[in-house]
């Protein structure tokens, strides 16, 4: 039987709070925890990662998804951005204390310490929340195994340049169209200026090299929001990584928000048996 603990509050990055789910078969079996991070504007609670929290607890993991600290959701609204101020402020070190932070709290929870093999963790992160898991999983030997689902090879590449740098340095905030909320969310100069002063600890080619850990690439053919060739770059830097490539999936694997079914999409079925099949080796 499956047990759900949601919500979970912990003290995150700059003291904003990070809301965290677990779902595991409550036995008497130590389990390897998958720890799930989400994307660029995205949140625990989007779309389908439910559906993989099922999915991967049924079949003998401690699924965690949790909320980075400064996504722009908030305690009363998680499926909503209410807190643009804290969106704005986020930055990519951030996120990886975040981790770094989530991390801590699982192996030294009283309530898991039955359930988890503490010497299995795994990273499992979405888009730019796969970016993340991959520069935390360089700098952090707790870490056992590494999926990586549409992500950047560089995070650089994705920042404005030229007189879109000047105006953001000028104005001191850049905004970011949502479509899906139809929200114009701010995104303040210190994002940049964090990069810039922690370019070693922010280099995802150069964390890629450095991994000793198994780490499954997935990406879907017809993504357009992250190209394909970032993945075989990920590839390419380090031949050890395992790459697979889902043929005509989009960037979230047929995902929607909010996803009214209870069945996962044909892509998303296919990138969850890839990814089980790897962890479960």
């Amino acid at each position: 039987m499956i047990k759900k603990i949601n919500n979970i509050i912990i003290s995150g990055s700059s003291k904003n709070p990070i809301s965290i789910d677990i779902a595991f078969n409550s036995d008497s079996n130590k389990k390897s925890v998958i720890i799930f991070c989400h994307g660029f504007k995205g949140f625990k609670d989007w779309g389908p990662f439910g559906h993989l929290s099922d999915y991967f607890s049924l079949r003998g993991f401690v699924f965690i998804k949790f909320n980075f600290s400064h996504n722009g959701t908030t305690i009363d609204n998680p499926l909503e951005f209410k807190d643009l101020e804290s969106f704005g402020n986020n930055n990519f070190c951030l996120e990886l204390d975040d981790l770094g932070l989530v991390i801590d709290w699982i192996t030294n929870s009283h309530e898991l310490s039955k359930e988890i093999d503490a010497e299995k963790i795994i990273l499992f992160g979405h888009s730019r929340g796969g970016s993340i898991s991959i520069l935390k999983s360089n700098e952090d030997s707790r870490i056992n195994k590494l999926v990586t689902w549409g992500s950047p090879s560089d995070l650089f590449s994705k920042l404005p340049k030229g007189d879109r740098l000047t105006k953001w340095k000028k104005m001191n905030v850049a905004y970011i169209y949502n479509g899906r909320t139809k929200q114009n969310m701010p995104m303040y100069y210190q994002f940049y200026e964090n990069y810039i002063e922690n370019l070693i600890r922010l280099d995802v080619k150069n964390a890629i090299k450095n991994l000793k850990i198994p780490h499954l690439i997935v990406h879907g053919s017809d993504d357009s929001t992250v190209l394909m060739c970032e993945a075989e770059n990920m590839k390419k830097w380090n031949i050890n990584n395992e790459l697979y490539i889902v043929d005509k999936a989009d960037h979230v694997f047929g995902g929607f928000h909010p996803y009214n079914l209870d069945f996962l999409t044909k892509h998303l079925k296919e990138a969850v048996s890839i990814t089980c099949d790897f962890l479960e080796r």
